[in-house]
C-alpha cells in the first residue's frame, strides 16, 4: 500500500511538471508572438507614415500677382491652368505692381509673371533685390518708350522740342508706380530734351488705348507710352521714337518669386514648374489680339495654348 502511494505520488508530480512547462512555454510562445504582431504593425503604420510625408506632401494655395497691363494676363492665365493641373488652387490678385512686389517680399503673394529687368523697374528691383528672386525669364530683349503714328513727322524723343502744342501738351501713359511711367519722368526731367509744353498724363492702359485709337483715327499728331508684347503694334502702323539719351533700354522679362519659396515643401513643385517657363513675344501678341478682335477669354486661350504645347508643358511638370 504504501509502496502503491508512493507510485501515485511520484506520477502527479511529473504530470503537474508537465503541464507546467507546457504552459509556459505556450505562454512564451504567445508573447513572442504577440510582440511579433505588433512590431510587425508599427513597423508597416511607419513604413505607410514615410511614404504620406515623402508623397502626398499638401500643397499650398498659389497665389499670383496680375497687373492691368494686357501683357501680364496671358502668362498668368496659363501658370495658373498649369499649377491647377497638378493639384493646386491657384487665385489670381489684380494689384498695381508696386504692391505686388511688396506682397511678394511678405510672402502674401508667390509669383508675378511680368517683371522687366534690368532697366525697366530698376528701381523696384533695387527695393526688394533682398528679399525677392528671379525663377525664369519668360522672354528676352523686348522694346518700350515713347511711340508715335507712322505719319507723326518725328523719330527722336528730342524731335519733339518746341512742338507742344501741335501734341496736344499731353503725352499719354499707364497707371502711377509702373516702370515705364517712371522712366517716362526721367525723360521729361532731362535737361537734354526741351520738353516744355508737354505733361506726362497717367491713366490706365485701357483709357491710354482708347485715346491712341481715337487720335489716329482723326490723323491727330499725339505720343503715348508702349511696349511690346502688345497687339497696339498690330492693330496700328507705329514707331517707337528713339531716345538718345538711354533712358529706355531692351529688357528682359522674368517671372518673380520670395527668397526660399522653393525650400517650402507646398510650393516647391510649383517653383520647379515655373522655374522652367518660357514663351515668345509673338505668342503673346496673338493671345492679346484674339482676346480683343475675337471675344475670346484668357482662360480659354490658356488652356488652347497648353494644347498646342502639350509635350513642352509636361516636360515642365515632370522634369
Amino acid at each position: 500500500m504504501k509502496k502503491f502511494l508512493a507510485m501515485a505520488a511520484l506520477i502527479l508530480v511529473l504530470v503537474l511538471a508537465a503541464c507546467g512547462g507546457s504552459s509556459d512555454e505556450g505562454n512564451n510562445e504567445n508573447a513572442e508572438g504577440q510582440d511579433n504582431s505588433e512590431q510587425s504593425e508599427d513597423n508597416s503604420g511607419n513604413e505607410g507614415g514615410n511614404e504620406d510625408s515623402e508623397e502626398n506632401v499638401e500643397k499650398g494655395e498659389i497665389v499670383i500677382g496680375q497687373t492691368s497691363w494686357s501683357s501680364t494676363a496671358p502668362p498668368t492665365q496659363i501658370a495658373k491652368s498649369i499649377l491647377e493641373e497638378v493639384g493646386y488652387e491657384v487665385e489670381v490678385t489684380l494689384l498695381d505692381q508696386p504692391v505686388i512686389w511688396e506682397s511678394m517680399a511678405n510672402e502674401e503673394i508667390h509669383f508675378f509673371m511680368d517683371a522687366w529687368l534690368p532697366y525697366t523697374e530698376e528701381a523696384l528691383w533695387s527695393d526688394y533685390k533682398d528679399e525677392l528672386q528671379k525663377v525664369s525669364t519668360s522672354y528676352e530683349e523686348v522694346p518700350l518708350g515713347w511711340v508715335v503714328p507712322e505719319y507723326v513727322d518725328a523719330e527722336t524723343i528730342g524731335d519733339l522740342e518746341g512742338r507742344g502744342d501741335e501734341f496736344g501738351g499731353e503725352i499719354l501713359t499707364i497707371g502711377e508706380g509702373a516702370g515705364i511711367v517712371e522712366l517716362s519722368k526721367d525723360v521729361m526731367n532731362d535737361e537734354n530734351y526741351n520738353l516744355d509744353g508737354f505733361e506726362l498724363l497717367p491713366s490706365s492702359e485701357a483709357a491710354m488705348l482708347g485715346a491712341v485709337d481715337q487720335k489716329i483715327q482723326n490723323e491727330e499728331p499725339f505720343v503715348f507710352t508702349g511696349w511690346r508684347p502688345h497687339s497696339v503694334f498690330a492693330k496700328h502702323d507705329l514707331k517707337f521714337l528713339e531716345d538718345t539719351e538711354g533712358h529706355f533700354q531692351y529688357d528682359n522679362v522674368y517671372v518673380l518669386s520670395y527668397q526660399g519659396i522653393q525650400d517650402q515643401p507646398q510650393y516647391s513643385e510649383a517653383y520647379d514648374i515655373l522655374s522652367n517657363w518660357e514663351i515668345s513675344v509673338d505668342e503673346l501678341e496673338n493671345m492679346i489680339q484674339q482676346a480683343e478682335n475675337e471675344d475670346a477669354s484668357y482662360e480659354e486661350l490658356a488652356e488652347q495654348w497648353i494644347e498646342d504645347n502639350r509635350d513642352t508643358v509636361d516636360e515642365w511638370i515632370n522634369n
